[in-house]
């Protein structure tokens, strides 16, 4: 019997044993399991998701890309009173414990049994910071477990001053706000260095929930927290009672929270853009970075106020957009920065300033005009502004308009610019070459001009008439005007100057890198005639006190409306338009264009110019000045009444390329003398025509090759309203008397025969004028 009875022990024993064993390996094994679910510390850090901050370039916040609302900030920043409020709301024993306050959990456990309920917990801050940093949010049996493993595990790495900074700007503090620093600015508005007694009190009543301890939604419930922690920092020593009860005194005092200013939304979209390509989204809303940009705040406001004041309220589309629609864009053409982008109005995320490929119409003209000034045409250069038919590749002809269906007849390179006449545009680009101006277009900074498949840009009328496949976006044509204005350099626009890492290492600077484009004798050719536009031709509208250059540029049928124009320090265009492309710009009866964007661009220019220096742009070698010419031949004329004053103009030229013969149509002295000293002819003799009449340019017309393709319909460029020293658009040039110094006219034979003392040869008619004018004056 007793053998079977320690039999039984024995095997009891045994079985006791092995189930013992078998649940303490299950336990070592899932404890196991939790260590190596759990990443080694050796390679992990705190690395809590911080704010990016946007800057302008007067280092003003612009806006924050954010998950979390966080700004990282060293403990020796933080006061010593947010500090041990911490403590004495959260971990009173954090010095003392390795991650787990066994005295914590044996009052919690006690409390919770006499209530009947979870009434208190013992997490300990580093519990905390493994929970929020390393663990899962659900509330899971693991994850207390593994709580535990990690709190052990991070003392054992860091030290407390470690994991304390670590906590204060990784814990949650509502309304949105992540760390001490953030939190500190979002309810106090002031940096966390700055936090009084009771603020450092009452953020420290919030991470407990914050919720329910919000301040903002419950300040009754965050006040009697709040005096609790005070209360409990007079316990533990912190401070004395009396701080303490003068500190209970004190009244919640919040930062009044103001809708943050929506300023150049299209702007920071840009930016972000170009920084989640280079970066990342994860960077990007949690790297902490800083971001340095070209934006002129100032420049902005008013490039937003001049826009919304300006465009009419014409029609409301199927997506809620008043229309037409506007955008804005104004650059350092120095540098390149872009200082102010306006990509429509509205709640709209659709950036026209960037996005939206116009039609320029005239503002593409200037590039024709540039290519030929630099294969050595000038600005007195005469073509003819005459009916001209082109034959097209399907044998059909294309005659070219200008917008009075009217002709100037002989006029300059420089005047027809300045009237945006559609005709010269045409015939000059013919002979400088379609190829050219497309290259010149595209180093200038255009990218969407099409060059192959059916449709493309390779035609006259496209290029002439800005009736491209695609058109043009209002950040590029400014940048390529910038050219001009950077006396023929281009700098490719820019928005970001910097970028600098939450450890404040720099990771990227921009550095303005510019290439030569034109010379710049042409590029101040071109800015001489520019400014012609402004202040005498289609851009009267844009004046604005002080030197500035630029072109209109109107879309066939009104659908978008252009001024790009630039001073010696900034580009800046406007454009306008209708969202739906085939709308025209007609609204109550009201027909919009280039003249009301030039109206804006004035606007903008002079508020945002008020201060500056006046200033012009520089003059370079090998450009000669003050050669008067005769505007009808583009030769040499002399202010002697011979030729009408509004027919003359003092013109620039490049070095080399001025004119060197006189116009026929000037007098000179001989030619007065001549005529004086020259019997009139009899009244029954045979006058004849005796005179050369008027140039007719034939310099301008040139034999017509073979059309090439185009497919899109010329556009048409109307000035607004005619200057008054601007030549009329409607009158013909009037024919000038005939000449009397013809040789072969029947009248300079009429005179001969009737006076045998005038000579048989010119030379022989002046050296007898000299003899006359000695004996006359007793020489």
């Amino acid at each position: 019997m007793s053998g079977r009875t320690e039999r039984r022990r024995r095997r009891l024993l045994i079985l006791t044993v092995f189930i013992i064993s078998v649940l303490a390996g299950a336990g070592l094994g899932v404890i196991a399991g939790f260590l190596r679910s759990a990443p080694s510390l050796a390679d992990v850090e705190f690395t809590p998701r911080l704010t990016t901050y946007v800057y302008d370039a007067n280092g003003e916040v612009l806006t924050r890309f954010f998950t979390e609302n966080r700004v990282e900030v060293s403990i020796d920043r933080i006061p010593r009173y947010l500090h041990d409020a911490i403590l004495a709301a959260e971990d009173d024993g954090f010095y003392e414990h390795h991650g787990i306050d066994f005295k914590a959990v044996v009052r919690a456990v006690i409390a919770d049994i006499r209530a009947g309920a979870k009434v208190q917990g013992a997490s300990t801050i580093t519990m905390q910071l493994a929970r929020t940093a390393f663990l899962t949010q659900k509330k899971l049996w693991t994850r207390k477990l593994q709580e535990v493993l990690w709190a052990v595990q991070i003392e054992r790495k860091y030290s407390k001053e470690e994991i304390l900074e670590a906590y204060l700007n990784i814990i949650n503090f509502g309304h949105g706000a992540y760390g001490v620093q953030a939190a500190s600015e979002m309810y106090f508005g002031k940096s966390v260095e700055e936090l009084t007694l009771p603020e450092a009190a009452l953020l420290a009543a919030i991470p407990k929930s914050p919720v329910y301890y919000s301040p903002i939604s419950y300040p009754e419930a965050a006040l009697n927290r709040r005096n609790w922690i005070l209360g409990r920092m007079a316990d533990l020593g912190y401070i004395t009672r009396a701080e303490a009860e003068a500190a209970k005194t004190v009244p919640i005092q919040l930062v009044e929270r103001k809708p943050r200013e929506k300023v150049a939304p299209y702007f920071i979209d840009y930016v972000l853009q170009e920084l989640l390509e280079r970066y990342g989204e994860d960077m990007v809303y949690g790297g902490g970075l800083k971001v340095y940009t070209t934006l002129d705040l100032n420049m902005q406001r008013i490039a937003e106020e001049v826009l919304l004041k300006a465009l009419p309220n014409g029609r409301v589309d199927k997506n809620g957009l008043h229309q037409p629609q506007g955008a804005l864009v104004a650059i350092d053409p120095r540098n390149g920065h872009i200082k102010a982008m306006v990509g429509g109005r509205g709640e709209d995320k659709f950036n026209r300033a960037v996005q939206a490929k116009r039609q320029p119409g005239s503002a593409m003209k200037p590039f024709i005009y540039t290519v030929a000034i630099e294969k050595g045409y000038t600005p007195a250069t005469v073509m003819v502004d005459e009916p001209v038919e082109y034959v097209m590749p399907n044998g059909q002809t294309w005659s070219p308009q200008n917008y009075h269906r009217d002709y100037r007849g002989p006029i300059t390179l420089r005047e027809a610019l300045e009237l945006s006449i559609n005709v010269v545009a045409v015939k000059l680009l013919d002979e400088v070459g379609i190829r050219d101006v497309v290259d010149l277009a595209k180093k200038m900074g255009i990218t969407t001009l099409v060059e192959e498949g059916r449709y493309n840009d390779l035609g006259l009328a496209p290029l002439a008439l800005g009736g491209l496949t695609h058109g043009v976006t209002l950040l590029e044509i400014v940048s390529a005007y910038g050219v001009f204005a950077n006396q023929g350099v281009k700098v490719p626009p820019v928005a970001i100057t910097k970028v600098v890492d939450a450890d404040g290492n720099v990771i990227y600077e921009h550095k303005a890198q510019g290439y030569r484009v034109i010379s710049e004798q042409t590029a101040y050719i071109m800015n001489d005639m520019l400014k012609g536009v402004v202040e005498r031709g289609t851009g009267r509208q844009a004046a604005i006190g002080r030197p500035a250059a630029g072109k209109t540029g109107t879309a066939q049928n009104y659908t978008n409306g252009w001024f790009i124009g630039y001073t010696p320090s900034l580009a800046a265009g406007i454009w306008m338009g209708d969202d739906e492309q085939s709308q025209e710009m007609v609204y109550k009866g009201v027909r919009y264009g280039s003249w009301n964007t030039a109206e804006m661009w004035s606007d903008f220019m002079r508020r945002v110019l008020k201060d500056t220096p006046v200033e012009d742009f520089p003059k370079p070698e090998g450009i000669v000045e003050g050669i008067l010419i005769d505007t009808k031949t583009g030769l040499l004329a002399r202010d002697n009444g011979t030729i009408p004053t509004s027919e003359m103009r003092y013109e620039i030229f490049i070095e080399g390329t001025e004119p060197k013969e006189y116009s026929p149509r000037v007098k000179t002295l001989f030619d007065y003398l001549r005529d004086f000293f020259t019997p009139k002819p009899e009244q029954n003799g045979n006058a004849g025509d005796s005179g050369s009449g008027v140039s007719s340019g034939d310099d301008g017309l040139q034999s017509l090759p073979d059309q090439r393709p185009s497919t899109v319909e010329p556009s048409t460029e109307s000035p607004p309203q005619q200057a008054p020293s601007a030549p009329s658009l409607t009158d013909e040039p009037k024919p000038q008397p005939p000449f009397p110094d013809e040789p072969a006219s029947s009248e300079s034979h009429t005179g001969r025969e009737a006076d045998e003392s005038v000579g048989d040869s010119p030379e022989e008619d002046e050296k007898e004028l000299l003899r006359q004018l000695k004996e006359a004056f007793g020489l």
